[in-house]
């Protein structure tokens, strides 16, 4: 599982791809912990482009950071819906600190 840091002002947005494997099945999903009310998460739609079947789909999502001094992690799993009880396929950890200016820096 792959973890990642950044720093966003308050206001500022950050573009998250992850590929998908949507054509078998599997969604992203994701969870806020920490400072919940620090950041919203949002899918941006995907481009209209034609996809061979069992092609791998990147999927964006936009973070934005909202209130300054929060510090929220949010968690990627990828998962098929109909098999909850399946381990994700795949995980991603983004650490998301708000700063009090778009001012902010992304990290390693």
């Amino acid at each position: 599982m792959e973890v990642r840091k950044v720093a966003l002002g308050a206001g500022e947005s950050y573009e998250l791809r992850l590929t998908g494997r949507g054509v078998r099945g599997y969604v992203w999903t994701w969870q806020v912990t920490g400072d919940a009310d620090a950041v919203s998460v949002n899918e941006a739609p995907p481009p209209p482009v034609e996809v061979l079947p069992g092609a791998p789909l990147e999927r964006t999502y936009v973070v934005r950071g909202r209130c300054p001094g929060g510090r929220a992690r949010i968690r990627f799993a990828q998962i098929r819906p109909p098999y909850p009880q399946e381990a994700p396929y795949d995980e991603f950890v983004l650490e998301v600190e708000v700063t009090a200016a778009a001012d902010g820096g992304h990290g390693d």
